[in-house]
């Protein structure tokens, strides 16, 4: 929704700043990460969202589920987000924040969905040409999908590079109708 990341964006970039520098990046992201993956659990969520239930106990919560992987700025962050209703917003803070820090590192992360898991050779192989075509160090991260059937889909930001039998069992589709 692109609600949800314009209202984001000014916490990703001011979490970024401020990570930046303190030279903190690595820290800041795994804590993103940490409280996008609470979030994103339904009963919490519910709980967040649930107005019988105090703020300060939320923020409770949520710091004693991270327990001791936040620092107290990232304590103060959940506060923030759970005070301000705000808290829906982390994945998407977590997205861009990881955004920001790979357009800073020059880093791009790409995702290679195949129907079979891929052989270091084929990993290298994919890396080594999205490299070249993009001109940025390439994080490679694979996932599996058996309804591809065969093939990959390449994601890396806006490009997506459907080389699977499904996709082109669809463009054969498209030709024919």
């Amino acid at each position: 929704m692109a609600e949800t990341r314009t209202l984001a964006r000014p916490y990703a970039e001011a979490i970024f700043s401020l990570a930046s520098e303190r030279k903190e990046l690595q820290q800041w992201a795994t804590m993103l990460g940490l409280l996008a993956d609470v979030g994103a659990d339904e009963r919490i969520s519910a709980l967040v969202g649930d107005p019988r239930i105090s703020k300060e106990h939320v923020t409770g919560l949520l710091v004693d589920i991270c327990g001791n992987q936040l620092t107290a700025d990232g304590k103060n962050l959940a506060r923030l987000l759970v005070e301000n209703e705000r808290f829906h917003l982390i994945a998407d803070i977590a997205t861009q924040f990881e955004q920001l820090k790979a357009d800073a590192e020059g880093t791009l992360e790409v995702e290679a969905i195949s129907a079979f898991e891929l052989d270091d050779a084929q990993m290298k192989s994919i890396s080594q040409a999205m490299q070249k075509k993009l001109g940025r160090e390439v994080k490679l991260v694979t996932k599996l999908d058996k309804s591809l059937i065969g093939g990959v889909v390449i994601r890396a930001g806006d490009l997506v590079i459907d080389g699977s039998v499904t996709g082109r069992l669809r463009e054969l589709a498209a030709q024919l109708n």
